[in-house]
């Protein structure tokens, strides 16, 4: 049986952190950021841990 390749896209959008739990960057901080205030911008700043079900796709695109 041959190994199964990892979602190049899953790959570059989520990462997995030690215990096993798939972390992603927040959506709306790449453009038109001079229209938002600072406190959306910060808001926005950082990683969020997916939920279960959304976890678990993820982990069969990675490859886990």
């Amino acid at each position: 049986m041959p190994k199964n390749k990892t979602h190049s896209g899953a790959s570059k959008r989520f990462k997995l952190t030690g215990s096993g739990k798939v972390v992603r960057e927040r959506a709306g901080v790449r453009h038109y950021l001079e229209h938002k205030p600072s406190s959306k911008t910060r808001a926005l700043s950082g990683t969020v841990v997916l939920s279960k079900p959304d976890a678990k796709k993820i982990k069969k695109l990675l490859g886990k």
